[in-house]
Parts: structure tokens; C-alpha cells; sequence
């Protein structure tokens, strides 16, 4: 769960001599009970609130690069002038006025957050309430337009902080209010309309959507941002009652009020976080794989046998090389015909895009819906997150993390007001009992890992290239560094990123 950085430091309202406030180093300090930073950046000096609004990180411990402070957990990043948000933070931080008088700087009132009104379509549809489309509702604001924008959201419950269905309201350490990301309250309060309706068909000629509903809500911007759906393996058993996918809040809801022993089926990074966190609610757990080594296609046999290894010391047990041949209301049967008692069944064997309704629309599906570097599908259409395939460093890749989909919204909502693309670099983390790996970039392929440090110590960070090219670096307990090279990536600053991971 978030946290609130410390008050503690120089009282910048009494002032700060200007010369302690060094380039690019952010400077903790407080004004009255809230916690800031000082932050020099080209020579000007910036006041912001020095915790990040995602999961509560402190960002005098990040770096500054770009006109931007970064959070050393998750990445979000915070520009210096407006405190407006980047994925996966959607809200922005507080800024204040910095005044310099015979040396001393000080800082006075906060600054109202009062974007200038931004032209752009006359409506916007959202299709899909995950993260990509909260992030481009929001952005849309927080750059200044003002026109209608409604979010068509078919999941049954308020938009939710998905990664918290596997992780800490799963595992029992975060009550369920926490879960969502953005409340129907917060959305009215920021004049965003939530339909409750599953948009059912796209009419990209009419600039209309269709509901299941019966309604039409006509668009002149339209962002699909449908997702991707769980694989549910076609095996005897699979549709039982307690057999489940996760994807929604009552997945999460009812896994969480099941009783075990749980067998979780698939060791990717969902179902082993999901395998930790029905340990941490004290249940029976064991992981059924057909691969040798958990996550060793994306992440190389040593960081996954080190994963496999942080499991088993918190009482995971695993079935590795072996498939699922039926669940009944008791038990799974192995292929090789062991029998496995369990109350509870999850399967987190991947997922597949729902690229239905962009099929059904015409637009260009390879693998996901194809789009340019803004995102675009076809006039007046983007597509973002999971769904989405779209251009990366000479590739078309699809990407399924929580930040890529948080800052494509945020991406599109600058593509429809006209403002030019960044460059968003990938990154995801994944928890593990007590471990976080954090992962910046984005490999195609596993070549040689080159490690760094000690796994089992946990202090090290692993290289991943393709021929001589750094693609990818997993960072464990080095969250500055991790930092330092999405900085370079970003930069395509091929030097800085060989000397950050030396």
C-alpha cells in the first residue's frame, strides 16, 4: 500500500540557502505538515509535493531527467513546471511559487492546477474503464479540454487498480476501497460520464458505438482500450465453480474468499503473485507448469529459478514440466497422473486481446490492433494498452503492463489535442512475497543473461541484449539504477545506458 513521505529536512517557508539546491538533486525539506522537493532543472528552481500520487513513493529519491522528477518504485514521473502526471501515475502533484531574495529561497502558496483551454475533438468515447482509458480521460483534463468525454465500462464495478487483484487486496493487505483506480464519484467530479454498458459494435463511418444496452453514443475521438481476456484452458473441469481466471474485482473477490488448498495453473507473473498471495492469506499452494524453470522465456533460467527458489522458502510448491488433465470438485489431475487436492483453482496461463470490436470495424488487426506512433488506427480511432501493437525501436510489439497501458492513455490524450509523441519507455514490476522485481525496457527474446550482484542477496540487476544492444534490464533492490537506464533508453543515449549497468 502507499505511503506518505516523511516531514523532515529544512522548513522551506523559512528558506533554503539557493546554493544548497543543487542541479538536478532533488532536495527534501517541508512547508508546514506537507512534505516537498526542491528541484533545480536547467538553472530554475521547482517546488513540488514529495509523494508520488500513485503508491505514495518518495520522489526526492528519484532522479530528474527531461524536465521531470521519477519515482524510484514504479516509475511515475511528474513534470517540474505543472506537476502533471506520467503512467502509471494519473494524478498530478502539487506545485508551489519559489521566490529568491538575497539568497534564500523560499517557498510560498500552491499553485493552482489551471490548465489552458486546449482545442480538440467535440466528444470523446472511451471504450474500455482499465487503466489506459482513466489515464486518457484524465490527461484530457489536465491539459485543458473541456468537451464531453464518456467511459463505456462493461467489468461490473468501478474502474480498479488492477494490479491489486493479484497483489495486495488479494493477498488480505489492502482494504477493498483502496482497489480502484477512479470511483464514478471522482470521474462526475472531473465532469467524466461512466456508462455501466458493454459497447457491443463500432460504426467508424456514423462515429458511433452501440451497447448492449441499446444505447448509441456518438464520438468525434473514440480510444479503444478493451484489454485482453484470460485464457481459460479447454480441459475436463475448467468451467467448474471454483475454478477461476482473474481479470475483474469478483474474480479477485471470490478467490480471495475461497478456501484451499489452492493449485494456481501457469508460473507467469500473475498466477505466481497470486500464488503469494494465497500463501499470505495462509492457504495451501501449489503451481502447476509445463516449462522447467518459471518465467525463463522472458526473464532467463537464473532469475527464474531464483523466483522459483523466493517461493518454495514461503511454502509454494511446484509441478513444473507437467500439464493439467482434469479438475474436479476436489482435486486436479496431472498428465503424468498425479492428483493434487485443491478447493480452488486459478488459471493464469496468459491472456488474449479483445480485438473483436476492432475487427468487426475494419481496422488492421496483426496479433492486437495495429497502430502508429501516436497510436492512431484510423481517423478519429486510437487503440491502447494490451489491445494495442504499435511501434517500438524498429518493432511491432504488444505489450500487457500496467505503465505501458497508463501512459498510452495519457499518450492519446495528447495525440487528439495535436501535441507531438514521447518517447514512453517500457517498464513493469512484479511482487513476490517480499521480493520486487522491477523490469525497464522490452526483449523480444532471452539471449545470455549477463547478471550483476547477488540474486540470493538480493542486490543485483541482469542484462539483457540482443547481438550488442541492450533490449532490457531487471533490476532487484536497485530502483535508482533502474531509473538511470529507462532515463537512457529514453534518450537512446547508448553510452549512458553501458555505463549505468556496468
Amino acid at each position: 500500500m502507499g505511503s506518505q513521505a516523511q516531514v523532515s529536512g529544512p522548513d522551506f517557508a523559512q528558506g533554503v540557502a539557493d546554493a544548497d539546491v543543487k542541479e538536478g538533486v532533488p532536495l527534501l525539506g517541508h512547508v508546514g505538515d506537507d512534505a516537498m522537493i526542491l528541484v533545480r532543472d536547467r538553472g530554475k528552481v521547482h517546488a513540488l509535493a514529495a509523494t508520488c500520487t500513485h503508491y505514495g513513493g518518495p520522489l526526492a529519491e528519484g532522479i530528474v531527467s527531461n524536465g521531470a522528477v521519477r519515482c524510484p518504485w514504479h516509475h511515475a514521473c511528474f513534470d517540474l513546471e505543472t506537476g502533471r502526471a506520467g503512467g502509471p501515475a494519473i494524478a498530478a502533484v502539487a506545485c508551489h511559487d519559489v521566490a529568491l531574495t538575497g539568497g534564500t529561497l523560499r517557498v510560498g502558496a500552491k499553485r493552482e492546477a489551471r490548465p489552458a483551454a486546449a482545442s480538440g475533438p467535440t466528444s470523446v468515447v472511451i471504450v474500455g474503464g482499465g487503466p489506459a482509458g482513466v489515464a486518457c480521460a484524465e490527461a484530457l483534463r489536465a491539459e485543458g479540454y473541456t468537451g464531453p468525454i464518456t467511459i463505456a465500462n462493461g467489468e461490473g464495478s468501478d474502474p480498479v487498480d488492477r494490479p491489486n487483484l493479484s497483489k495486495d487486496y488479494l493477498a488480505g493487505n489492502a482494504p477493498e476501497e483502496w482497489v480502484f483506480l477512479r470511483t464514478r464519484d471522482a470521474l462526475d467530479a472531473i465532469d467524466v460520464a461512466l456508462v455501466e454498458d458493454t459497447v457491443t459494435a463500432v460504426d467508424t463511418g456514423k462515429r458511433s458505438v452501440a451497447t448492449r444496452a441499446g444505447k448509441a453514443l456518438g464520438y468525434d475521438a473514440l480510444l479503444l482500450a478493451t484489454g485482453a481476456e484470460p485464457v481459460r484452458l479447454p480441459i475436463d473441469g475448467a468451467n467448474l465453480p471454483h475454478v477461476y481466471t482473474l481479470r475483474t474485482l469478483a474474480d479477485s473477490r471470490a478467490i480471495a474468499g475461497a478456501t484451499g488448498p489452492a493449485v494456481v495453473i501457469g508460473a507467469s507473473f500473475i498466477g505466481l503473485e497470486v500464488a503469494a498471495s494465497l500463501i499470505a492469506r495462509g492457504m495451501a499452494v501449489t503451481v502447476v507448469a509445463p516449462e522447467a524453470v518459471p518465467l525463463a522465456r522472458v526473464l532467463g533460467d537464473d532469475v527464474g529459478n531464483f523466483v522459483r527458489r523466493v517461493h518454495e522458502a514461503k511454502g509454494v510448491a511446484f509441478q513444473l514440466g507437467k500439464k493439467p488433465a482434469k479438475i474436479t470438485a476436489a482435486e486436479v489431475t496431472l498428465d503424468d497422473g498425479t492428483r493434487l487436492p485443491a478447493g480452488v483453482v486459478v488459471m493464469g496461463v496468459g491472456v488474449v486481446p479483445r480485438t473483436d470490436l476492432a475487427q468487426a470495424a475494419g481496422l488492421t488487426i496483426d496479433r492486437g490492433v495495429v497502430v502508429d506512433d501516436q497510436l492512431r488506427a484510423a481517423p478519429n480511432v486510437w487503440a491502447a494498452g494490451d489491445i494495442a501493437r504499435f511501434p517500438w525501436d524498429g518493432a511491432s510489439v504488444r505489450i500487457e503492463h500496467w505503465q505501458v497501458a497508463v501512459r498510452h492513455g495519457q499518450a492519446v490524450a495528447r495525440a487528439m489535442l495535436g501535441r507531438p509523441p514521447r518517447r514512453d519507455v517500457p517498464f513493469f514490476w512484479s511482487q513476490h512475497h517480499d521480493v520486487t522485481l522491477g523490469y525497464v525496457g522490452h526483449a523480444e527474446k532471452v539471449e545470455k543473461p549477463e547478471i550483476h550482484g547477488d540474486l540470493d542477496g538480493r542486490d543485483a540487476h541482469v542484462v539483457y541484449r540482443e547481438g550488442q544492444t541492450i533490449r532490457a534490464v531487471v533490476t532487484l533492490n536497485r530502483d535508482r539504477l533502474a531509473l538511470e537506464v529507462e532515463a537512457a533508453i529514453e534518450h537512446r543515449d547508448n553510452a549512458r545506458l553501458e555505463a549505468a549497468v556496468r
